[in-house]
């Protein structure tokens, strides 16, 4: 007989994989001989994201196969308990592997014109090389789909901070072409809440990185997600409404000079 925390940890997993077979199915993330890239952070997000890909895979149709990538880049403080990873990953029947980089040269990129290292931006700089390994070593071993852990959160704090700080209506895509490389990226926990996934880390006891980030909490992000907390103490609702305004836009009614 299952204990009380047995079933609602069941529950929980139930909630979450309904939520991802949901995305998968509305945008078409998975398809019959995809070889799809997970980037494994070692956080709660990741960690979901092998284990709900890797449960996926093991299921007949659609056949496809999943391999984790976990980047270490050296400058940078943050640590995962490598035996963990690797244990993790057997468990979920998914391959890792692990490389480590440097950041070496400015990438040349008009975000980096007129700087030196010193004074770009530490996340985007980090997250460039991060993502540079991701695409070559899924190029390097036949991946045709690169997935990412972005939850709802994600997705409607990017739109926030382009709203705020760049002017435009855009953010994350549950799934997106690349224009120079044969490779799609998909976020298959788009409509995951992050609050549920903090639950299920809790409940599944997933062992929490032991060095975090430096900047993880004075970036924008993180003002943003503020902001986006303060606008649910007005509307609990405000969530779903604004990921849902991503595809319901309507030109808004604005009286005529003459009628003003």
């Amino acid at each position: 007989m299952k204990t009380p925390e047995q079933i609602a940890l069941d529950k929980q997993r139930e909630r979450l994989t309904k939520r991802f077979h949901k995305a998968c199915a509305d945008y078409g993330l998975i398809a019959d001989g995809d070889h799809i890239l997970i980037g494994l952070s070692g956080g709660k997000d990741s960690l979901a994201l092998v284990e709900l890909l890797g449960r996926r895979a093991q299921i007949y149709k659609p056949r496809f196969r999943v391999t984790a990538l976990h980047v270490r880049v050296k400058e940078r403080a943050y640590q995962t308990d490598m035996s963990y990873l690797e244990h993790f990953c057997a468990e979920a029947k998914v391959p890792l592997i692990v490389r480590d980089v440097e950041i070496g040269e400015i990438p040349n990129s008009s975000d980096f014109i007129g700087k030196n290292r010193e004074e770009t931006n530490p996340c985007f700089l980090c997250s460039w090389y991060r993502r540079k390994t991701l695409f070559n070593v899924a190029q390097e071993i036949g991946c045709n789909k690169i997935a990412f852990g972005h939850h709802k959160n994600d997705v409607v704090q990017t739109l926030l901070m382009n709203l705020v700080y760049a002017g435009s209506f855009a953010t994350m895509p549950p799934i997106l072409q690349l224009d120079k490389m044969p490779l799609q990226i998909i976020r298959p926990l788009c409509l995951i809440e992050e609050a549920d996934l903090v639950k299920y880390a809790e409940m599944q006891k997933y062992e929490k990185q032991q060095k975090l980030c430096p900047f993880e909490h004075v970036s924008a992000r993180e003002k943003v997600k503020d902001l986006l907390a303060q606008i649910q103490e007005l509307n609990p609702d405000a969530m779903d409404s604004i990921y849902g305004a991503m595809t319901n836009i309507k030109t808004a009614y604005l009286p005529s000079v003459e009628s003003s």
